[in-house]
């Protein structure tokens, strides 16, 4: 089948990352496909259930867009300003102020600002497309096949193909046997999450359960094993709440509780649990059909390649979500300029191979990329507790400005010694403590490694074993046990 035109560059997935990055290529002057699934008023939908997120992003992620674009955000794509995220003990005794300013979007007004801005400088935006697979050529990606929306094959070409589908991509499952891009993700890398958009009655002030002016994180291993709940508010009287776990903690937990408890049960438990949600009473918002959702994230490091010849990934494609925070807006944004930016470099240089789209990964890695596997890390040490650790540790072990330094992929300096004038009580916690130096340490390790990371291809195979090797020694010793 000949192909039906042919571009510069291709944008498969019409999301966060996908219309940034259309929105600076065709800014810079490249013809530039932006394809959709969807249909023009659901751009970026993830599923049927919608747009399906905790809708949550971080302040500074904005500032970037607006630094690298003059884009600015506002009313209604903005839905409400929060002052920072709080993260509660399972006792709700603690809590560590662990992010800054951020915002809780209106998913889908946002998803359309975004897309108007691409179509606004030249992208050519195509709704309803299935994107099946990458068009090869000598093992080089060069193009897209897939239906359109009369369900005819249909063949775009195209010199580089920036891939923006999600974690469950097929272009990137797709790609040739290739040392440069994973082509899988591991189930225990992935959480299982969801949520509901709802309005409801404030029975009374509590602000452990509910808070207008902050986001809350709950964690709480018997209730979100491997994961965590969170409240986010919303203006008009909604809240976005929901929770995320980890499939194998999961598991462990049921097993030990003899129970056969699901996500969506325990979502629903969730809810039933928070006493400010008056008599357990609210109504599910739904509009743009985006009440109420369940989707998977990645919770590892992003791709240590972004890239193959012809061939770029951003956003939950290359597993860029916060390994802690499972939060995915913030990376998406950051990859989708930075894609856009060094895609439209390599048209005008006229080379489009891995070597020539490298200095993606070196960008991504600078502006975000270098702390992921430390999180990672840390992420699997905090698996690894169960709830009577999770209250003491979160009271005793670490300051305010330590869980911050950690939260957002720094080291703190601690020390076992240092921690003992507050007379650490029992083996469980004493040892939980010093696992928690150990991971630190491997957490310096990995940041050391990544502030190493390849300026060349070349360089890349034996520097991603020593990225393999230090995670597999903390994912031997970091076991989950939620109970």
């Amino acid at each position: 089948m000949e192909a039906k035109e042919s571009y510069d560059i291709i944008v498969a997935g019409a999301g966060m990352a996908g219309n940034l990055a259309a929105a600076i290529a065709a800014k810079k002057g490249r013809s530039v496909l932006l394809l959709d699934r969807n249909d023009p008023d659901n751009v970026g939908r993830k599923n049927n259930w919608g747009w399906t997120c905790g809708d949550a992003v971080a302040g500074s992620h904005l500032d970037f867009i607006t630094s690298k674009t003059g884009i600015s955000f506002s009313k209604p794509e903005l839905d409400i300003k929060v002052d920072g995220v709080y993260a509660l003990s399972p006792d709700l005794e603690s809590k560590y102020l662990f992010d800054g300013v951020g915002y809780v979007l209106d998913r889908p007004e946002f998803e359309r600002k975004l897309r108007d801005i691409a179509i606004k400088n030249g992208a050519n935006y195509v709704t309803q497309f299935e994107v099946e697979g990458p068009v090869l050529e000598d093992n080089k990606v060069a193009g897209i096949f897939g239906k359109d929306k009369e369900k005819n094959h249909t063949i775009y070409k195209s010199k580089i193909v920036i891939d923006a589908l999600g974690i469950s991509t097929v272009l990137r499952r797709r790609l040739p046997d290739n040392k440069f891009v994973e082509k899988n993700v591991d189930i225990d890398d992935i959480e299982s999450t969801g949520r509901y958009i709802i309005e409801f009655e404030l029975d009374h002030e509590d602000e452990r359960y509910y808070d207008p002016k902050n986001a809350l994180i709950h964690l709480n291993q018997t209730m979100a094993p491997g994961g965590y709940g969170w409240v986010f508010p919303k203006s008009d009287g909604k809240m976005n709440i929901g929770l995320g776990v980890q499939k194998r903690s999961l598991d462990i937990r049921n097993k030990a509780l003899n129970r056969n408890d699901t996500l969506q049960n325990l979502i629903d438990q969730y809810i039933a649990w928070n006493p400010v949600i008056k008599n357990k009473e609210y109504k599910l918002f739904n509009k743009d059909n985006n009440g109420k959702g369940i989707w998977s994230v990645a919770v590892r490091r992003q791709m240590e390649s972004l890239v193959y010849d012809g061939y770029m990934g951003a956003g939950d494609s290359m597993v860029m979500p916060n390994p802690i925070s499972a939060g995915g807006i913030g990376p998406a944004l950051v990859s989708g300029i930075l894609a856009g930016e060094n895609a439209a470099r390599a048209i005008e240089e006229n080379d489009t191979s891995v070597k020539s789209l490298w200095q993606y990964n070196i960008d991504f890695n600078k502006e975000y990329g270098y702390k992921t596997a430390g999180l990672e890390v840390f992420r699997i040490y905090m698996q690894s507790l169960n709830n009577d650790v999770l209250n003491y540790g979160i009271k005793n072990f670490l300051s305010v400005k330590e869980a911050n330094q950690l939260a957002l992929g720094m080291m703190p300096e601690l020390s076992l010694a240092s921690k003992f004038s507050i007379a650490l009580k029992g083996a469980k916690n004493i040892n939980a403590f010093r696992e928690l130096l150990y991971a630190v340490n491997k957490m310096k390790e990995l940041n050391a490694i990544y502030m190493q990371y390849p300026k060349s291809p070349e360089e890349f195979e034996q520097w991603r074993k020593r990225v393999d090797k230090s995670m597999h020694e903390a994912k031997e010793r970091f076991k989950p046990n939620p109970i």
